[in-house]
């Protein structure tokens, strides 16, 4: 959803988790009944319910090579997430805060670099470590 709402409304992911707020925890509660519905139709509701107005950051534009969907973007997130704030008393929605404003985030965002489709362990491991590893 953070994905999606962020190429729509052409902001920063960061600008998007701060903008949901406590409706982070809300999606993260309700995902399985919003998955039900059209995403375009949950995130104008979103939009709307948070106010989030249209920015001018476009990554997916500045993008050179085939554009990875917003689909497979939020599963690198979610796995990174999943695998960093796992043990985290079940805190997975101060694991998307953090996550959605690291360093790593933009990183993975440069659709020109090739670290978005690296393997779950690699980004993990480097988010764990505060840099990119070499291979």
């Amino acid at each position: 959803m953070i994905e999606y709402i962020a190429r729509k409304s052409k902001n920063a992911r960061y600008d998007i988790v701060d903008y949901l707020g406590d409706d982070l925890q809300r999606i993260y509660n309700y995902a399985d009944v919003f998955h039900c519905e059209p995403i375009e139709k949950v995130a104008d509701d979103f939009i709307q319910r948070d106010s989030i107005s249209n920015g001018s950051y476009d990554n997916v534009a500045k993008c050179k090579y085939d554009i990875p969907d917003y689909w497979d973007i939020g599963g690198v997130f979610a796995r990174l997430i999943e695998d960093c704030y796992e043990d985290e008393n079940g805190n997975v929605i101060n694991g998307i805060k953090e996550v959605y404003h690291s360093w790593l985030a933009e990183r993975i965002l440069n659709f020109n670099s090739d670290l978005y489709y690296q393997s779950r362990e690699y980004i993990a491991l480097c988010y764990k470590e505060g840099k990119v590893l070499s291979a």
